[in-house]
């Protein structure tokens, strides 16, 4: 595959989206935060296969600086626009955006975006005013590129859950598609944020996947208290010395807490392996 084209104006990104959406190119978007890995790769492959052979396949890289709290890691996430754009050409992307934040946030930006339930609570609660910044910056790029289909990966299972609210309430013309977590050989989760971890943390990261999928086999073996499923997976991450942020059995749509779990419910964990902040998530048979 020949390598995309990048596009760093916002206004030209859009004035060229519009113009292909008119022709009746279908349009299908990915949209990063760079760093990529087979995760998001994933998601560009299903986007080439999505908007079909005279659609168009975009991403987007961008790391959205108002999605990070005053002490997080915005300075230190992981960054590589030439490496990110071989891995867009080999899966099939057509064009890339990757502005500069001056280019997206206008200097006297005041407008956001609430979704108010749905992100409450799990990140929510310990990342204030991050989907805030989620909402309104996915907002942005859908108004930008007039996609058919935006794809998102389901490892962010409260992100995802109110980037649907979101398109729902403010009746956009979008189909959102969630798409399943891509793991490592041994499990972990992929993330941009492993690249933080030692070969000792990696280790004790993989403890996040293996206490879901111990909790999903307790499932089917018959157990649906919530609290004796948290309880058991929260003992083990603390026993491979993770600091626990949340782990929690909630209705998939609204991430309300249940006291059984009930086909469809899904547990959700976080927790910090060293100084890095990791999420996982898994369905309950």
């Amino acid at each position: 595959m020949s390598a995309p084209e990048l596009i760093r104006d916002p206004r030209e990104w859009q004035r060229r989206c519009r113009e292909a959406r008119q022709a009746g190119r279908r349009i299908a978007l990915v949209p990063t935060m760079g760093y990529l890995h087979d995760g998001h790769l994933s998601l560009m492959r299903e986007a080439r296969r999505r908007a079909g052979a005279d659609g168009l396949a975009l991403a987007t890289i961008f790391v959205n600086p108002t999605q990070f709290g005053p002490q997080e890691d915005l300075s230190r996430y992981p960054r590589d626009l030439s490496g990110d754009l071989a891995k867009c050409g080999q899966a099939g992307v057509d064009r890339v955006l990757a502005p500069e934040a001056s280019a997206v946030y206008h200097p006297l930006h005041e407008s956001w975006v609430d979704v108010t339930s749905v992100s409450q609570g799990l990140c929510g609660a310990s990342r204030p005013g991050h989907f805030r910044g989620v909402a309104t910056v996915v907002m942005k790029l859908l108004h930008l590129s007039h996609p058919d289909v935006a794809l998102f990966g389901e490892k962010d299972w409260q992100q995802l859950q109110v980037i649907r609210a979101m398109v729902r309430d403010l009746d956009l013309d979008v189909e959102i598609a969630g798409m399943p977590i891509i793991r490592e050989q041994d499990g972990l989760a992929m993330s941009s944020r492993n690249a933080y971890l030692s070969a000792e943390e990696r280790v004790r990261a993989l403890s996040l996947s293996r206490a879901l999928f111990e909790a999903g086999a307790r499932a089917r073996g018959g157990e649906r208290r919530a609290a004796a499923l948290q309880a058991g997976a929260r003992a083990a991450l603390e026993g491979a010395g993770v600091r626990v942020d949340y782990v929690e059995v909630v209705q998939p749509e609204t991430l309300r807490p249940v006291a059984e779990a009930a086909p469809g419910s899904r547990m959700l964990v976080a927790g910090f392996v060293g100084r890095t902040r990791l999420i996982d998530n898994v369905g309950l048979p």
